[in-house]
């Protein structure tokens, strides 16, 4: 595979990273979470601060679930930055808030700034800082 090739898939891959992440996070698989984050994974959010591993994040995502509230996430403007066996990656995307068979009851748009590191089991995020732009009430 050329260098070409391979600058392609990777930028396939992340892209697919970045979609499975928010599909873990809509879906609830907290059990999947080591096919999304590398192990030593860092999130910085105004809501959830400084967590470090896997243990953590998902620690603090579980505690934060509101009973019967479910989330779609979208995610777009997906920018990878290749480096090697790093990527920077920038998105933009919308957090959907609602109830089973409910129109959202809370809107967030958000930016994300993300550090993907390629391992021998496929891309994984390694760091995310989360940026609220703006929110809406229902």
């Amino acid at each position: 595979m050329s260098t070409d090739n391979t600058a392609i898939a990777d930028r396939f891959e992340i892209t697919d990273l970045i979609s499975r992440f928010a599909l873990l996070l809509d879906e609830k698989r907290w059990d999947d979470a080591a096919t999304v984050f590398a192990g030593d994974v860092a999130v910085h959010s105004p809501r959830g601060g400084e967590l470090h591993g896997i243990g953590d994040v998902v620690g603090f995502i579980r505690r934060n679930e509101v009973e019967g509230q479910q989330t779609q996430h979208t995610t777009t403007d997906v920018l990878v930055d290749l480096d090697g066996d790093q990527a920077a990656v920038r998105t933009n995307g919308i957090t959907y808030y609602y109830r089973d068979g409910e129109a959202p009851h809370f809107t967030g748009g958000l930016r994300q700034q993300l550090t993907a590191i390629r391992t021998p089991a496929g891309w994984r995020i390694r760091e995310i800082r989360i940026m609220p732009a703006w929110t809406r009430d229902s």
